[in-house]
């Protein structure tokens, strides 16, 4: 298609007009979106009337109440073997738990030269001590952890959110 005087007029007029590239090429006909686009770069033309603007401001959603933040403790460095310490601010009524959930584990400990498939591979300590050991207790099945510590390990999402609620 070639740029005709009348057609590269018109194409100017409707650019300051504030038509878009779509809308020109649609009245010119014949010619795509880009090609307007080219040709009104190369014609360097570039003031363009602002399209009118919408006549008020859309209205804003409203906020839902304001939720009270959690302080948490600020911690540092890797806290996979700290010591766990929870506060417990109301008593959380008892569920038919089973005997072995109160009961914390005794094992001697090993170390993991020891480690077998059955054995509790919970780290006990600061591994760059000398003390440094594993649980050692008779794990679940399916589980590296004991019963004690699979509990300590595996929390549910729910029991999770409502501690972090409770603090």
């Amino acid at each position: 298609m070639n740029w005709t005087d009348e057609r590269v007029e018109l194409l100017k007029k409707l650019w300051s007009e504030g038509l878009s590239a779509s809308q020109i090429a649609a009245e010119l006909g014949g010619v795509t979106r880009n090609a307007v686009i080219g040709k009104v770069h190369r014609l360097g033309l570039s003031g363009r009337a602002k399209a009118a603007a919408s006549p008020a401001p859309r209205p804003r959603k409203p906020r839902p109440a304001a939720t009270t933040q959690v302080m948490r403790p600020m911690v540092q460095g890797n806290t996979a073997l700290a010591p766990v310490v929870e506060t417990v601010t109301a008593p959380e009524p008892e569920v038919a738990a089973d005997p072995i959930a109160k009961v914390i584990p005794m094992g001697g400990g090993c170390t993991i030269l020891d480690l077998t498939e059955f054995t509790c591979r919970w780290p006990v300590g600061d591994p760059g001590k000398g003390d440094f050991h594993y649980c050692g207790s008779r794990s679940k099945t399916g589980l590296p952890y004991c019963a004690y510590h699979a509990r300590i390990a595996y929390q549910p999402v729910q029991d999770r959110n409502r501690r972090r609620l409770a603090r």
